[in-house]
Formats: structure tokens, sequence, C-alpha cells
């Protein structure tokens, strides 16, 4: 990773928007976010228009006098090239790099992402700009890094877009037999005898095919990185000093392999914003940035969040007092090396008028802007977490292209959910304060007490035997349900289900038998499963629950298989809390792991370095709560002695 230049301790700060606003509130801003403890800011995400209102015109002046203040007040810059929303001039030069959605409906401009990345005309453009802000503020002193275009995730089917999917399969197969074997197209007549016949998966009279469908969504992730990489090079051509970097995004439809996309930037920067507004929103942030931990494989950055709300299913959720800074505060616990926010001063009107900011529409004097305040302040005081590492004995796999694979339509239920049951996973963890790490399918998992696998739809043969080969050597493997499934070209492996796992796992599933959407089964241990139930056969494992009802009663539903000198543990179903928190404790047992002792709602997070260790506790809840620990209290340097009293909505850092 490559720290922003010239940034001393952790990054604060926002999106910076000053075209929206005249030079009087530039200088009104700079002295705010001195106030605030601001140290960076990302500049010029969405201004292509303000900077190039003509093409080939460039009005730099008035980024000048931003570029010039900022440096002026000691705040540095992360300079973003501003491709993710072409000016109207462009997209009426050129209509043919206007987007088509999968049902062949041209987009017209008018909102931001308004382009397609394979149009050549795109292409030129962005590297003009790109290379015009290169040349002007490569070397500028307020420069610490740079931003390449934001968010990248669009979508296009038009004929550019075709024509690259082409050279790309192309470069994938090498042949039209291999591509014809990989997607099976003898099913329903799709042989394909020249490569022109290829399409992208537009919308068609049933369903499409769902290998098309997912080297579709790999193509995108690899032709949206190609555009990021032009313009990284350009940049990196003009200043080699400053690192280059983009904003993921995280959410279903983004066809971005971020665990990939980590190996070309110099620092892993993602934006957050959780969807719930209860207890949900803590856990999802502790999902997200353990997530981007694992692709950056170490620190990484919060780029954008939102201040001062949550949006739970389209309502906007104010954030309680002090919420604020206990999430943030879990980013950079699990790994951050900052808090950054979307957007420094809340917009007067336009699409995003009411997306929360550091300084809100009332002005500095609010509640937003002084707890903003009171977190810069406190941020210099974590620096010394920064050279430590998160504590983890667990890791996770995950696997984008396995998520996009179980996106597919016509699957043996509407309710599978990659994402879903990845979070129900963490979440486990995360209520009994055990680390984890992501990591990709193939990655060495000899570091590891337990691995787990939670509906790993997707998985290589060579994935599948790093996992064999861990169990083997003495590692605990815990695998959920529709696990195993496909191999890369998502077909099935045959001979019973999980294909890819059934000999490491000592079963061989023959029927699935989905739930209704308000359908339980009961378990022999107590538990409740929903979602989805198997036929499970043991071939060497034993039953550690069975179904205690229906079709499937007496049919084992928990599984464990000794295998060499590990086990490997199967759930057929999607366990309700209760027996999922009781099955990690026995799998923990069985991994010489134990879940701490802690009351609910309370965050654990432990960090070491060679010389110190760190024990994070933030207390979601609205009540006082206790914790079995003692060091030093590392933000008042008083002595803890045992027990720890945890106040309400409140983060301690203790020295251990």
């Amino acid at each position: 990773m490559r720290w922003p230049l010239g940034v001393t301790g952790l990054c604060y700060g926002g999106d910076y928007n000053p075209e929206q606003w005249s030079p009087e509130v530039w200088k009104e801003d700079v002295a705010l976010m001195r106030r605030a403890g601001v140290n960076l800011v990302s500049l010029g995400v969405f201004a292509w228009s303000s900077l190039e209102p003509e093409p080939g015109r460039y009005e730099f002046g008035w980024l000048d006098q931003v570029m010039d203040l900022l440096h002026d007040g000691d705040i540095k810059v992360n300079l973003a090239t501003p491709t993710a929303s072409p000016p109207p001039w462009f997209s009426l030069a050129h209509p043919d790099a206007l987007p088509i959605d999968g049902d062949g409906v041209r987009l017209t401009h008018g909102s931001r992402d308004t382009y397609c990345v394979c149009a050549p005309a795109y292409r030129e453009a962005a590297s003009r700009i790109a290379t015009a802000l290169g040349d002007r503020y490569g070397n500028h002193p307020a420069l610490a890094m740079w931003h390449v275009h934001n968010e990248y995730g669009s979508y296009c089917f038009c004929d550019h877009a075709a024509a690259s999917f082409r050279r790309w399969l192309q470069e994938r197969y090498g042949d039209l037999d291999r591509l014809n074997a990989a997607w099976t197209t003898a099913f329903w007549s799709q042989g394909y005898s020249a490569w022109e016949q290829i399409q992208p998966p537009r919308k068609t009279q049933y369903l499409s095919n769902p290998t098309q469908a997912l080297d579709y969504r790999r193509f995108l992730s690899d032709e949206l990185l190609a555009a990021f990489c032009e313009q990284r090079d350009i940049l990196r051509e003009r200043s080699a000093h400053i690192p280059v970097t983009t904003n993921f995004v995280f959410a279903p439809w983004v066809p971005v392999n971020h665990m990939r996309w980590a190996q070309e930037v110099d620092l892993v920067a993602l934006d957050h914003y959780p969807e719930t507004s209860d207890i949900g929103a803590e856990e999802q942030t502790a999902f997200g940035a353990d997530l981007a931990r694992g692709w950056a494989g170490g620190s990484w950055l919060l780029m954008e969040q939102a201040s001062s709300v949550l949006n739970d299913a389209g309502r906007m959720h104010t954030k309680e007092p002090g919420r604020m800074a206990r999430m943030s505060l879990s980013h950079v616990a699990r790994g951050s090396r900052g808090a950054m926010f979307f957007q420094w001063r809340a917009s007067r009107s336009g699409s995003e008028m009411w997306h929360a900011a550091m300084v809100p529409h009332a002005g500095p004097d609010s509640r937003v802007y002084r707890e903003v305040a009171e977190f810069g302040a406190l941020l210099p005081r974590l620096a010394e977490l920064d050279d430590s590492t998160v504590d983890a004995d667990v890791a996770i796999l995950w696997d984008a292209e396995s998520w996009w694979a179980l996106q597919a339509r016509m699957l043996p239920s509407p309710r599978l959910d990659y994402l879903a049951s990845v979070r129900a996973m963490h979440r486990q963890f995360w209520q009994t304060g055990v680390g984890v790490d992501f990591v990709a399918p193939g990655t060495d998992l000899s570091s590891y007490r337990l691995v787990v696998v939670p509906s790993l739809y997707l998985i290589t043969d060579a994935a599948a035997e790093v996992l064999r080969q861990y169990v083997d050597g003495g590692g605990q493997l815990l695998v959920t349900y529709f696990s195993g499934i496909v191999d890369e070209n998502v077909q099935v492996r045959l001979g019973g289900y999980p294909g890819a796992f059934a000999e490491v796992l000592g079963i061989r599933v023959e029927e699935f038998h989905p739930l209704a959407d308000d359908q339980m089964v009961s378990l022999t241990n107590g538990g409740q499963g929903s979602v989805w139930s198997e036929h499970v056969h043991l071939a060497g494992a034993k039953a550690v629950a069975r179904y205690a009802e229906g079709t499937l009663e007496g049919i084992p539903a928990i599984t464990r298989h000794t295998y060499g000198q590990g086990s490997a543990w199967y759930v057929s179903t999607q366990l309700a809390d209760p027996a999922y928190s009781a099955l990690i404790a026995d799998v923990l047992a069985a991994s010489g792991l134990e879940p701490v002792d802690k009351p609910a709602g309370v965050e654990l997070i432990r960090r070491s370095s060679p010389t110190t260790n760190w024990l994070i506790a933030i207390n979601h809840t609205p009540t006082p709560a206790t914790l079995a620990a003692t060091g030093t209290n590392a933000l008042t340097g008083e002595p803890v002695t045992t027990p720890l009293t945890l106040p309400p909505h409140t983060p301690t850092i203790l020295r251990t």
C-alpha cells in the first residue's frame, strides 16, 4: 500500500465539490476543515463539465484557486479524474457512447455514469482529461493522491460492448470449440460457428445462458479495470511519486471483482453505506471493513460513508448522537487508515441534495458538524493502531464470481442469496467477538484455525483441492448448503452434491428440498432452519443433528467428518441465529478457539504488533456493559482493572 503523500497520521475528510459554491464559501470551507481536523479531501470527482466546458477548452482557474487555498490551509488533496460523469457536449457529439441497457434501450444524458466504457470516443476523452489534469497538477504541493473515476460498476450492452466482449472471449477460450463446450451451447441450439454470432446477454425470449451471463460480468470487470489502468498509467507517467486509487463500491449489481482489482491500485479504498438502521448497520459496517481488508491484504482506506443518516429501505434514518464516531472507529479498528465521507458540504440542490454531509444544510452550528469536529480531534489518538494488524484465526472464503453465478435466473430457489449467506456467517463471529479474514478461494490457508465456506456455489478443482489439503493437514472446515455445486463454467458436478466437497465432507446429497418463504424446519438439536434443506446421505461423516419433521424426518441436517488430521462440518439449511450460534461454539471449540464472554451488542476487535496488543470494545447498546479485561485505556492513559465498564454507546481502546 502507498499512503497519500504528505498526510501525517490517519486520513480525515471527504468529497469536496467547490464548483457548486462561490469563492467566499471556499474560504469558509477551509477554515471549517481546519477546525474539524480535516487533512485530506477528494476533489473534482464530478467536475468534468466545469473543467472542460467545451471539447479541448479547459477551465482550470477555479481549481487552481481551490488547490492553492487547501495547500495554504495545510489540507492535502485526493484529486479525481471526473470520468464517471461525461459532460453534455460529449454525449451530444458521441451518441454511440451512450449506454444501451439489457432491454436494448439507449439511455440519455442527465445523470452520472451515462457512458459505455467500451466506446472508443469515451476512452479517448477520458484519457485526454486525465492527461490534462496530470500535466497541470502532477507536481502541485497539495496533491497527495490521484482518485481515478468514481465507483466503477456501469453496464452497457451496445455494439461497442459486444465487439469488446468477443475479443475478451477469444482471449479466454482461444477457439469456438472450447467456448461452445464451456457454455454448453448444444442446449437450445445455441452452438456458435462464428465469433460474430455472439452477443452480450441482452434481454431474450426466456432464459439466457448462465455461463454467458457470468462471462459477461467477468468481461465487464476486466474492461472497467483496463479503463482504470489507462488513466492510472497516464497519471503515473506524470507523477510517479503520487499513489493512484479508485473508490470501490460494494453492491449486488456491481460487476467488479474487487479482490482482483486490489492488485492494480496503490491503496484499496471503499465506499460503505449500510442498508438498515438497527444493529444490523453495525454488523454490516464490520462486514464491509473486514471485506475491504481482505481485498487489500492489510490496511485500506474508508473513502466514503454518510455522516448523519442511514438508508433504511429508502427512508433516511438519522444516526443517533455518537453513532457516526462508533461506526467510523469500527472501520479504523478493522484496518482503515482513516475515515472519509461523502460529502464535505451538503448540496443546496441536485440529485443528491438530501445526502448527508460533514457540514449539513444547517451549517456548522449543528450537532452533525460538532460531532465531525469531535471525531476529528479523536482520530489522531487512534494512530497508534496504525502499525498493528487485526487478529484473525478464522477465514471466510469470498468469491465475486460465485456471487455473480448465484444471481442467475431459474435456480432451484429464488431465495438462494450468496451475500445473505456470507453476511449471516460473518454475523456469528461478530457476535462472538472472534476475528475473521476474508480470503479468495485457492489462498494458502495454513495460518488459520478454521475456514468457513458459506454457499460457495462455484469453485474450481484447484481451489477445492486447497481446501481438501487444508483439512487433511489438520484444519477445521465449515461448509454450508449449495456449495461446490458447479465448476468455473457453471457446469454441475455430477454424482451427487456437493460435488467439489463430497469427499472431504463425507456426505452425498441426493436431492434439494427448497423451503417456501414462510416455511421453517425443526432439527433434533432444537434448532430451526429456513430457505433450504437437503436429502443428505452419510458417506463417512456422522450426523450432528437431523431433520425432526416432514419429508426429511430423520435425515442428517448437520454433519461432521474426520478427514486426515482435521475435520469438516456441513450445514444443509440456513440455521436460525440461536442454532447457528450453538454450532459456531462447537466448531470453534473443535478448532481450539473460544467465543469471547461478552455482552450482546458489544463489538470487539483485537489488534497486535510485535510489542503491544490492543482490545477495541465498542458498546453499541443504550446500557452500560462490563467486560473481563485489564490494561491501560489508550484514550485516557488510565489503568483498567477487571471488570472493564463500557458506558452506553461508547468505544474503549485498551492496551493489554
